[in-house]
């Protein structure tokens, strides 16, 4: 709890079994977290079953893969249901520190922002932290694009690591949204042209074996999905567009 606000923690889990005790345990190290729930998107190692055996979590298994963006809708819909007023996305593959909770939630229950991102470019320590220089180029120059297209002024639109308010997640279109990765572009989409404001913190970040990542060739579909988005919002802006996707 923080400011009388229950906060949940969800996460989007896919073979994440050599991951999830650790970062569950630094989850609930941060002592403000209510809830846990994990939703397992038909893995095929043993993420299901360890998950079951943490206290003070939710288990969720879909019996068919229904990709990330299909975890995420789960996730949201879940998280509501277990009535939390803050809701935290943390992958269980240890990429993001979930040391950031504390800060993120209040940001949230202090009625501040309706969003909040766990950023790996602000303080620059992605390249440090074993992020790929391809990736980080992408990523830079993805986010420019999209920064000038939608209007905002955010260091990266690529970050697994999110936190938002129920009331925003109440208000969002979420399953008009892909279910694969271009979901987490859509949803800030969304939320930008609902008005609400997104704020960053500076987010260490560990690339491993163990961490998830989509390989290079669902990279290139992921970004012209990105594009898409990007391009579909500023005609919707413009009014060149009928029947917008985001509201």
């Amino acid at each position: 709890m923080l400011n009388e606000k229950k906060i949940v923690v969800v996460m989007p889990a896919y073979n994440a079994a050599k991951t999830l005790r650790k970062t569950y345990d630094e989850v609930m190290a941060q002592g403000v977290v209510d809830r846990v729930i994990v939703v397992d998107d038909a893995s095929r190692d043993e993420t299901a079953a360890m998950a079951r055996e943490l206290p003070d979590v939710r288990v969720h298994v879909h019996e068919k893969n229904l990709g990330y963006g299909g975890n995420q809708k789960t996730c949201y819909r879940l998280a509501l249901e277990e009535g939390a007023d803050v809701v935290i996305m943390v992958h269980p593959d240890y990429q993001y520190t979930p040391r950031l909770i504390p800060a993120m939630a209040s940001l949230i229950a202090g009625g501040l922002y309706e969003c909040v991102l766990g950023s790996r470019i602000l303080g620059g320590g992605s390249l440090k932290g074993g992020m790929p220089g391809w990736k980080y180029v992408a990523n830079r120059a993805l986010t420019f694009t999209e920064n000038l297209l939608l209007g905002a002024k955010l260091s990266e639109y690529h970050t697994g690591y999110r936190a938002f308010s129920r009331g925003l997640l109440e208000r969002l279109p979420l399953e008009n949204n892909s279910d694969d990765f271009v979901f987490d572009n859509e949803m800030l989409a969304q939320i930008l042209w609902s008005g609400a404001f997104i704020a960053e913190v500076s987010c260490p970040t560990l690339y491993f074996p163990e961490a998830s990542s989509i390989n290079f060739r669902r990279s290139v579909r992921y970004g012209f999905g990105c594009l898409r988005v990007g391009l579909t919002y500023r005609l919707a802006k413009m009014g060149l567009r009928f029947g917008t996707p985001f509201a």
